[in-house]
């Protein structure tokens, strides 16, 4: 079947794309990025990410909205359109790298890395709640447990290099992503756990089944260890493989290019514990947090949180001795993360999304929430990391003010 459409639709696109990401400007957000995670003051970096699993963005994005008819050249299409857009129209202080990446075909997928299905059920409303149908209802069912190892089906994965190579490869060098498949929330063990035993069973596990659950702990733990280090031992690890949900960039490791083999101690790891934001700092270290420090001692930095609060567990992440980054969320306690966080690390503060932009846009209020966290966040690292964007509400020029409101307001920091 012919796809010249197709194809001619992405080499436009990546001509487009090529352009931007040779602007001087993305030298001037790499030494950005650079300084900020290097501990240096700099202006404050703005970021603010999305992606298909916000509902704005499979309406702006979606199937329908794309011209490419094949599947496979369509997911290409998106991710040059979303970068494309991300440039013109958030104008943040993301980097548009010059090339384009193909994931290799690695064996296991989310759901099922433990060899049982990780079910949800949903509400049935768009962008609503979902439910765990966990599968280890008794402890005797961690028998049924195995862990995935590291594999890549390397004939699948060329078919998929040599047809964008063919496309767009002469204008976009094609980077081969191998990351194993306990990477980024499928290594940080929360994610998985709590689908695996249900949230709240987990927490009484606590307290009637710790033992039992420390055995849990440190299968996975050992599992995601195995399935690293294969892939180390494969030289499947790049430069580009490194996660810290912000831009892998600091003095103390290799800037990311593409195809560039190297160990975990080269890149950024990614760790975060949402599912632990309501246990105590005692437990959050005792059932999660000791079992995580072996898996992310092997990178370079690591990027700790996501949309945890973590005020109160600080000293905690402290153990943890390759710590670069950590997370204040819109739950967390902005004065109280700052006066511990101090210039130790750097402080990626997660304005609400629902006052930003979610739920309106107010310039007066958000004006008082990004000013009154600044002031709090005096003598401290920060960037501001707007994510979580569920919906702009059909107006996506609320994302282009709420950049440039941020730059304004961020100038005398």
């Amino acid at each position: 079947m012919s796809h010249k459409n197709d194809v001619a639709v992405l080499r436009e696109l990546a001509r487009r794309y090529r352009e931007i990401a040779d602007l001087p400007i993305q030298d001037e957000k790499r030494r950005l990025w650079t300084d900020h995670f290097s501990l240096k003051k700099t202006r404050v970096p703005i970021l603010a990410t999305y992606g298909m699993w916000n509902v704005w963005c499979r309406e702006v994005f979606a199937d329908s909205e794309m011209a490419c008819e094949d599947p496979f050249y369509r997911q290409y299409e998106r991710a040059l359109r979303m970068m494309i857009f991300q440039h013109e129209v958030v104008g943040d202080d993301t980097i548009q790298e010059p090339w384009l990446t193909v994931d290799a075909a690695v064996t296991g997928q989310w759901g099922s890395l433990w060899g049982v299905d990780e079910s949800m059920h949903s509400s049935g409303v768009e962008g609503g709640a979902a439910g765990f149908d966990p599968p280890l209802k008794s402890w005797d069912d961690m028998d049924k447990l195995t862990p995935t190892p590291h594999e890549v089906d390397e004939e699948e994965t060329a078919r998929r290099v040599e047809r964008m190579s063919e496309a767009v490869g002469d204008i976009l060098p094609i980077d081969v992503l191998r990351s194993p498949a306990y990477s980024g929330f499928m290594a940080d063990i929360s994610t998985s756990i709590a689908k695996l035993r249900g949230l709240e069973t987990l927490m009484m596990d606590m307290y009637e089944y710790p033992d039992e659950l420390h055995r849990l702990l440190a299968l996975m733990r050992d599992g995601i260890l195995a399935n690293n280090q294969q892939a180390e031992d494969a030289g499947h690890y790049s430069l580009t493989c490194g996660q810290n949900q912000q831009q892998c960039y600091v003095d103390q490791l290799e800037a990311p290019r593409p195809n560039a083999p190297c160990k975990r101690k080269d890149i950024w790891g990614f760790a975060a514990a949402q599912e632990y934001t309501l246990i105590s700092p005692e437990f959050h270290d005792e059932f999660l947090f000791q079992y995580q420090m072996p898996i992310y001692e092997h990178f370079g930095l690591t990027h700790y949180g996501c949309c945890e609060n973590l005020t109160k567990k600080i000293d905690m992440l402290r153990q943890l001795k390759n710590l670069r980054s950590i997370a204040v969320t819109p739950t967390a306690d902005v004065a109280g993360c700052a006066e511990q966080i101090g210039t130790d690390y750097a402080m990626s503060w997660r304005p609400n999304p629902a006052t930003m932009m979610c739920c309106g846009y107010e310039e007066v209020l958000i004006t008082k929430v990004i000013k009154d966290g600044l002031a709090a966040c005096k003598g401290c690292l920060p960037h501001i990391h707007l994510k979580d964007i569920e919906t702009v509400e059909g107006d996506l020029t609320r994302l282009t003010r709420w950049t440039k409101l941020m730059r304004k307001l961020t100038g005398d920091f």
